[in-house]
């Protein structure tokens, strides 16, 4: 597979309410801009002035111009995203317009049934899972829910679960496994809950029930890592066959600002902490640490939905593909060599 296709690999790898964010054509006055991204800003602004100006369209001169900014917009566009520092990538990663879990459930699961619950304590909605359909093949799916808005983002509690959300998450998939189901998990998340209930009710033990659980499966699992994939609370579901990251993804021990105070003892050398810690996509698949790059749109996944959930599809039912007739030993014997094997 080519890395110029819209999903690159090393040669060994080959009724709902979704919470939608904004429309995938939302404009530029709704759209969210990050810091690095002012001079395209500017542009695209001065484009919609013109447009403004120009609502009868009887202006050569003035759709002369328009065409000449939104080319130059374009360029920026593509050099900016051509070299985005680790950091850059970290805050195109926490974007509030990237689509999250349930976006990516909505585009690719059919007759999604959700479930709930851990059976021991509370449901938790930063973590989302049920059954349904991709592309006609019964699946179970779980992912980190961060919210499209503040409402939402607190109800998901900004997708950083509690050891329910991870005993829920166990639950489903040995239910996976009973029925000979594949899973795929979306992983966005900063990292699990650190507050005191969480920590009285066991999360550290949660999650690793949680790891242990993917690991023993004997149905595939691919993981995809589509926002950020924090620490344990990330890697709690995505101990996979297959692990994809999405272009501009980050997926970590330790968030760079995290690992800045404790390294240095400030929170500000944060640049220096995501690149030293070698937290992107590019990186960890030198690294062996995940299996596939799932190209974005240029300007980022928030730019254009559809497109990106369209490819990440591709590149599941690509994986998925992998393991069929395998036997559930093999399966798992796979999964066993692949977390072995990195950093041989």
């Amino acid at each position: 597979m080519s890395r110029a296709g819209c999903l690159s690999a090393r040669p060994h790898a080959s009724v709902v309410d979704f919470e939608r964010p904004l429309p995938v054509n939302a404009t530029t006055a709704l759209r969210t801009y990050l810091d690095f991204e002012k001079p395209i800003l500017e542009l695209e602004n001065k484009v919609a002035e013109l447009k403004a100006l120009d609502t009868g369209g009887k202006g050569p001169q003035i759709a002369d111009e328009i065409a000449k900014l939104e080319q130059k917009a374009k360029a920026a566009l593509v050099d900016t995203y051509a070299r985005l520092t680790p950091w850059q990538k970290t805050l195109v990663a926490r974007h509030p317009e990237r689509p999250h879990a349930l976006d990516f459930i909505g585009g690719l699961i059919e007759d999604f049934t959700p479930l709930a619950g851990d059976r021991y304590f509370a449901e938790d909605e930063a973590i989302v899972g049920g059954l349904g359909k991709f592309r006609g093949r019964p699946v179970l799916v779980l992912g980190h829910e961060k919210g499209s808005d503040t409402e939402k983002r607190i109800k998901h509690n900004f997708g950083m679960a509690r050891p329910e959300g991870y005993r829920k998450a166990v639950r489903l998939m040995e239910l996976a496994n009973r029925f000979g189901l594949p899973i795929v998990t979306f992983v966005d998340t900063p990292g699990a809950y650190p507050g005191i209930g969480a920590e009285e009710r066991g999360q550290a033990e949660a999650i690793a029930r949680s790891t242990e659980c993917c690991l023993r499966l004997g149905v595939p699992i691919v993981a995809v890592i589509v926002g950020e994939g924090g620490s344990g609370g990330a890697i709690a579901i995505a101990t996979a066959n297959r692990i994809l990251m999405l272009e501009h993804a980050i997926y970590s021990v330790i968030s760079p600002e995290g690992a800045a105070s404790i390294i240095w003892r400030d929170s500000n050398k944060k640049e220096e902490a995501a690149t030293n810690m070698k937290i992107t996509a590019q990186d960890l698949d030198q690294l062996g640490v995940i299996d596939a790059i799932v190209k974005e749109p240029t300007g980022g996944a928030h730019r254009d939905r559809e497109s990106v959930i369209i490819a990440t599809g591709n590149a599941i039912a690509r994986m998925l593909s992998e393991f069929d007739g395998k036997t559930a030993d093999e399966i798992r014997a796979q999964r066993h060599e692949r977390f072995l094997s990195i950093g041989r």
